[in-house]
């Protein structure tokens, strides 16, 4: 079934198409552009600072590449002359603007699709900037400003990756089985408030993006080496910015070093220190408990946001969201050696992804609080599995690959809805593309809460009433 699906052409794309970043992701989603979209490779261009062992595949396809950084000084003069109405910009990579690229976009009458919504070098870790306006929390606010002005131009989709992006469409998905398991009847929901509202119905109070990255090289780190399965330099841009999450209204008070933004749509906190150096306990079905990091992603945001119901100014209930990720166990050797040299990254990157050995990425969202305790949605994905669906790839990049090309096709699908957040669209029709590239999707219930196992050695204070209060979790 997956690999017939899988063949499958979705539509015939008669523009032109241009690539900017062609790292881990951009490799990986190339082959399955052109088996999917009705592209010829003489549409395409990539545009990047280095080929990232890139450049063969270009060549191999006969598609035009250009190797030069795209900068505020000269990103207009290098992709004016290239976007046109009808064409479409698949923006995958590090400190280019968003915002600046959709506005051109949306002056050309282009297309556009991002996994996660950047700045302009700086923009994460400018000392002169306060904390919250290192924030993905400010970068939304900021992207969020360009939906009113664009309204009805064409579709212009923002942060929609593995996550975040093909997360939002795990949650909305997990609350229907959820509601199916625990008798609640409802039909499918059509509105944001509907959402919203079939979800605190439930009783969901925590939501994590729960992430193990098992997968195994067998050349050791070294010393002055980052290895990891996905972009290294987006990883600890990341994870220097803030601990972010929604803050949910079950909440009883703000952590001791949590702050709230004094600006925007008020759904989530930060903490006054980087994601890289915060833990939180998670769990997923084949790891079990483990301590995952808090590093910030749009989702934790926007799914905040998207749940929210309020009472005209009042919020009456939204769930606290984050990220808790535990990467590959050699990215952890180089978070540790990273943090040691304050958050300064090492010279040398690996990226590996042929060198992978065994392992697996398990990529899901824990939905806890309700009636039957936590259940947790997502993709169980090995590395053995992983190369029988496509080339380029690691268990990790098709996780991303596999959501940039079903909002692409959701894009030209729906080519009129200006400035899109992946909780906006469509989540059937965005797994039903995703699907075949995911491996097992399984939902598992669990009767896990952070306060299962704990206190036998050291005593602990804490809240016992209501296991989801975001204390619990919180590892330091």
């Amino acid at each position: 079934m997956a690999k017939t699906v899988a063949r499958k052409k979705y539509l015939d794309f008669k523009g032109r198409m241009v690539m900017i970043g062609f790292g881990s992701i951009g490799q990986g989603v190339l082959p399955l552009i052109l088996k999917h979209i009705g592209i010829k490779p003489r549409q395409i261009t990539v545009i990047a600072e280095d080929d990232r062992g890139g450049l063969p595949e270009t060549e191999r396809y006969g598609i035009e590449f250009i190797q030069k950084r795209l900068t505020k000084a000269n990103y207009r003069q290098m992709l004016a002359g290239r976007l046109a109405k009808g064409d479409f910009l698949v923006n995958l990579s590090v400190e280019v603007a968003s915002t600046a690229l959709v506005e051109l976009c949306q002056e050309k009458g282009a297309f556009y699709i991002d996994t996660c919504i950047e700045p302009w070098p700086g923009g994460y870790t400018d000392p002169s900037l306060s904390v919250s306006l290192r924030s993905n929390y400010a970068l939304r606010e900021t992207m969020l400003k360009l939906k009113p002005r664009y309204a009805g131009g064409p579709t212009a989709v923002i942060a929609h990756g593995a996550n975040p992006g093909l997360v939002s469409h795990f949650t909305k998905q997990a609350l229907l089985n959820i509601a199916r398991d625990t008798g609640v009847k409802t039909a499918v929901p059509k509105t944001r408030e509907a959402w919203g509202r079939l979800a605190r119905r439930l009783g969901v109070k925590v939501i994590h993006v729960a992430e193990r990255d098992t997968q195994v090289s067998p050349i050791p780190k070294e010393v002055g080496e980052f290895v990891n399965t996905w972009s290294i330099d987006g990883f600890v841009s990341e994870g220097s910015q803030p601990a972010e999450m929604g803050w949910g209204t079950h909440e009883k008070a703000l952590p001791p070093d949590g702050a709230r933004h004094k600006f925007g749509c008020g759904a989530a906190i930060y903490l006054n220190r980087p994601g890289l150096l915060t833990r939180v306990r998670t769990w997923t079905p084949l790891e079990g408990p483990f301590h995952g990091f808090i590093i910030t992603h749009n989702e934790s945001i926007s799914m905040a946001d998207y749940f929210t119901l309020r009472d005209g100014a009042k919020v009456l209930y939204r769930p606290t969201v984050h990220y808790a990720y535990h990467p590959c166990d050699q990215a952890i050797m180089s978070m540790h050696e990273c943090a040691g040299k304050n958050l300064r990254q090492q010279k040398r990157q690996r990226l590996i992804v042929d060198e992978i050995v065994s392992g697996r990425d398990e990529l899901g969202v824990l939905l806890m609080g309700h009636k039957k305790g936590a259940y947790w949605y997502g993709s169980q994905l090995d590395i053995k599995e992983t190369r029988k669906l496509a080339p380029y790839n690691n268990a990790t990049s098709i996780q991303v690959c596999a959501p940039v090309l079903s909002g692409i096709i959701w894009a030209l699908e729906n080519p009129d809805r200006g400035v899109v957040e992946a909780d906006e669209m469509d989540f059937a029709r965005n797994l039903e593309i995703c699907m075949p590239y995911l491996g097992p999707v399984v939902g598992k219930y669990s009767d896990w809460t952070p306060l299962k196992d704990r206190g036998g050695l050291f005593p602990e204070k804490l809240d016992t009433r209501d296991p989801w209060q975001f204390q619990n979790f919180r590892v330091n």
